[in-house]
């Protein structure tokens, strides 16, 4: 538990046997359930993390690969199901530090915060980004503040902390399955007037490889094009309601 709110930590992974390992044992002895989703790997990925012999880790399988956003709605579902209160999401590929999370849930537990976004810039580590991925993630930054109107500097970044009280608001089943889900949750979370703050973390960038491509700043663009039409339009249609402050708590 972290100030007596209990933690879960949802880890989507795909391929990513060599390095899920190493990820889950840097996690502290105060998390109290991690969900390991494993997005229909063709290696031991799932076999690596249930190996572990932690009572903490439970091991959720796709039968087929649906995307990074579809992973992490299926760890939601199981923390929420299984009643915990503060929901993490770190990559299986070890490219967070585990050292950042006591300030990245505090804000959430508190009930300062409905959603806390890592923003790597705001780190001293900023410079060992590759080039390629920060001016990809400024770009996307830009047009996701855009058009959420949210004070969000690295959109892109996917070490996030959720309420478990905000995430029963959310319609989940709607979440981009794919690359590009962070910005189609921050215009979810905008769209309900929910609380979104975003707290410095350590950019990791070593020995694992990058996923991220040039044409991903396009698609990412499209997913953000068409989040805001939904929301204008259930706007309009009177769907969307904000979170009252006494449940973001």
């Amino acid at each position: 538990m972290f100030e007596n709110k209990t933690v879960a930590v949802i880890v989507p992974a795909y391929r990513e046997e060599r390095l899920i390992g190493r990820m889950l044992r840097r996690l502290p002895r105060w998390v109290d359930a991690i969900y390991v989703v494993d997005d229909a790997s063709d290696d031991r990925t799932a076999e690596r993390a249930a190996g572990l012999c932690d009572e903490r880790v439970q091991v959720v399988r796709h039968s087929q690969n649906l995307g990074v956003g579809a992973a992490i709605v299926s760890g939601y579902r199981r923390a929420l199901q299984d009643g915990l209160g503060v929901l993490v999401v770190m990559a299986g590929d070890d490219q967070m530090d585990p050292h950042d999370l006591p300030a990245l849930i505090a804000p959430v537990a508190r009930g300062q915060a409905d959603y806390v976004k890592g923003n790597r810039f705001l780190h001293a580590s900023a410079h060992c980004m590759p080039l390629h991925r920060r001016w990809g993630g400024r770009a996307l930054s830009f047009l996701t503040r855009l058009t959420s109107g949210l004070d969000v500097d690295d959109s892109q970044c996917g070490y996030t902390v959720l309420s478990a009280r905000a995430a029963r608001e959310l319609p989940l089943d709607e979440l981009w399955p794919q690359y590009g889900y962070p910005n189609d949750l921050l215009l979810m979370l905008a769209a309900r007037r929910m609380r979104v703050v975003e707290v410095p973390v350590r950019a990791i960038y070593a020995d694992e490889q990058s996923g991220v491509r040039p044409w991903h700043l396009f698609s990412v663009a499209s997913v953000i094009a068409r989040r805001a039409l939904r929301e204008r339009a259930a706007l309009s249609a009177g769907m969307t309601r904000p979170l009252p402050q006494h449940e973001a708590r």
